[in-house]
């Protein structure tokens, strides 16, 4: 180790989503070298995935999609909801997932809703919480932790009920359990409500895992208008220590994406 790597280190777990880069390799292969580059790995629907042969990458896995169907707000949907989350928690334990993924609704290939709701009436915040305080009771029973995702509307995902982080951080204040977190997304959270840093500080004390990418574009930090080293500097002075997972597309070569994602969050010791 140079003198320099000394004197500089991340004080945050770092994770690649292997969904999002090395694309033109298989899903096993993407999971290698993001391992080998000495990051732990993010996957999203676990349905379209061998897990045996993830398993045997022998990387370490950081979240995935803790549902297959099903939506947070109503009665029918909050059944397959947790009834999926049922079917995801052996799969979990497998992989060695701490965190299972959340949105307020279910997403189709293109990432929209597949029940979308504009308006979100005082009935469905009521289901919602009762859904996440079961989904918190699963989480509590088996040893991982859901965590629930705030998306932007304007951009990716239209129609997605409790999209912005305000509402997320809401809900999960609401339940208030070590087996509910808030996925505080960053990318979504610039397009949907800015002041980054002051979010921070709001949303901390229920932090599970933050995600990232840089706007416009969804490319690694520094492609774009967030200050990535000024975030890293926020968190480490209120004191978190967790998973930060790069969630973004490589702008040109993979490899120099996760470089600058690596850099961006690392600070002097």
């Amino acid at each position: 180790m140079s003198s320099q790597d000394q004197q500089q280190a991340s004080p945050f777990t770092l994770a690649v989503c292997a969904e999002m880069v090395f694309r033109d390799l298989p899903i096993v292969e993407r999971i290698h070298r993001i391992h080998d580059l000495g990051f732990q790995v993010e996957i999203w629907d676990w349905t379209r995935h061998d897990i045996d042969a993830l398993v045997r990458t022998g990387a370490t896995f950081s979240s995935m999609t803790g549902y297959i169907r099903g939506t947070l707000a109503d009665a029918a949907g909050a059944e397959q909801l947790l009834h999926t989350a049922r079917e995801s928690i052996p799969v979990a334990k497998a992989l060695g997932i701490p965190r299972l993924n959340l949105h307020g609704t279910g997403l189709d290939n293109k990432g929209l809703p597949v029940q979308p709701a504009h308006h979100v009436s005082g009935s469905m915040w009521l289901q919602a919480r009762d859904t996440l305080n079961q989904l918190a009771d699963l989480g509590e029973r088996d040893g991982v932790t859901f965590v629930l995702e705030n998306l932007n509307t304007a951009v990716d995902h239209p129609g997605v009920p409790f999209a912005r982080a305000e509402d997320c951080l809401a809900l999960v204040a609401a339940v208030n359990r070590p087996g509910l977190k808030l996925m505080l997304d960053l990318y979504h959270a610039q397009i949907g409500e800015g002041n980054l840093i002051e979010l921070l500080h709001k949303c901390a004390p229920h932090i599970g895992e933050i995600q990232v990418a840089d706007v416009p574009g969804r490319c690694e930090p520094g492609t774009g208008e967030i200050n990535y080293p000024a975030i890293a500097r926020a968190l480490q002075a209120l004191g978190y220590r967790g998973s930060i997972g790069l969630e973004a597309f490589a702008s040109g070569d993979d490899e120099l994406a996760l470089r600058r994602f690596r850099d961006a969050f690392t600070l002097p010791a």
